[in-house]
């Protein structure tokens, strides 16, 4: 039995020295080999690798990807005008040589994110102190961010280099800080005020000329009516009195007594009409006392 314990602590210790000197590296990583805290060797191809247990050597990776770094500062900046602006902004790097990182900045992808976090800003600062807002805002921008990455370049690939590529610097954001972001606000409301207001003053003088010019037009029309309908009635008066004075030169003595009818109808048109007249010496009821004779002439002529 105590051979077989043997055997048996043997077999896990041998296992345990073996899985201690077997590591893999992911293709998304670098592997870093220490010999006794120094750098031995960077794995870059992914696989099975073997190295010697610990403490003689370790194993530590760092993220080939390519990382991206977004702003975390809201610290206004400067213009060339003296105008302060909150910028976002966002950069793509990757760790390209492991064993300047290493060196020169950390252990792992956070330390470089801090350090360029800080470079990036700096060059940020600088491009922005040279140039105004409406070139931050124009074609401008793109020339202000191929400054930027040039100048955090220069600065990754200095004396000791950090061993990193910066790929790309882009800012997704120019803002004015708060307190001038609410003052131009309230310009571009009072200015949008006072466009509405011109606008609405010159719909106002626009529809009063509208409307006046429609009156005018409704005027001559309606005079130019009443102009047609008085000649119209002015010929039809005369047509009917040429018919009127044609019918009664044929017989003036009926004419007498029809134009006589229609004196009485128009004055006693209603049972309220009072008239104070002498009827022996009136000439109005003259056809009312000579009815009898005037009818038993027309009688007698026929």
């Amino acid at each position: 039995m105590n051979r077989i314990g043997f055997i048996a602590s043997s077999l896990l210790v041998a296992l345990a020295l073996l899985s201690s000197m077997v590591f893999v590296v992911d293709q998304r990583q670098f592997g870093v080999l220490y010999a006794l805290g120094q750098i031995k060797e960077v794995i870059t191809e992914p696989g099975l690798n073997f190295k010697l247990p610990p403490p003689f050597q370790n194993v530590s990776y760092i993220d080939k990807r390519l990382l991206t770094l977004d702003s975390s500062d809201t610290e206004p900046m400067l213009t060339a005008e003296k105008q302060r602006v909150v910028i976002d902004w966002y950069v793509r790097w990757r760790i390209s040589e492991p064993s300047d990182y290493i060196r020169n900045v950390g252990l792992d992808e956070r330390a470089g994110a801090v350090q360029l976090n800080r470079v990036v800003r700096n060059a940020f600062q600088e491009e922005i102190n040279k140039r105004t807002v409406k070139e931050l805002l124009s074609v401008k921008r793109e020339d202000l961010m191929t400054d930027v990455r040039r100048e955090v370049l220069e600065t990754v690939r200095g004396e000791k280099p950090w061993g990193v590529d910066v790929v790309d610097v882009r800012i997704t954001r120019v803002d004015y800080v708060e307190a001038i972001t609410e003052s131009v606000y309230r310009r571009m409301e009072a200015e949008r005020k006072r466009v509405a207001n011109e606008l609405r003053s010159t719909g106002a003088a626009e529809g009063e000329k509208i409307r006046a010019d429609a009156e005018r037009q409704r005027d001559i029309l309606i005079a130019n009516a009443y102009r047609d309908a008085q000649k119209i009635m002015g010929e039809g008066d005369a047509e009917a009195a040429r018919i009127y004075a044609e019918a009664f030169g044929r017989d003036p003595q009926f004419a007498q007594f029809y134009r006589s009818l229609e004196a009485y109808k128009a004055s006693f048109n209603k049972k309220s009409d009072v008239m104070v007249l002498d009827p022996s010496s009136s000439e109005f009821f003259k056809t009312l006392r000579n009815g009898s004779a005037g009818n038993a002439g027309a009688a007698a002529k026929k």
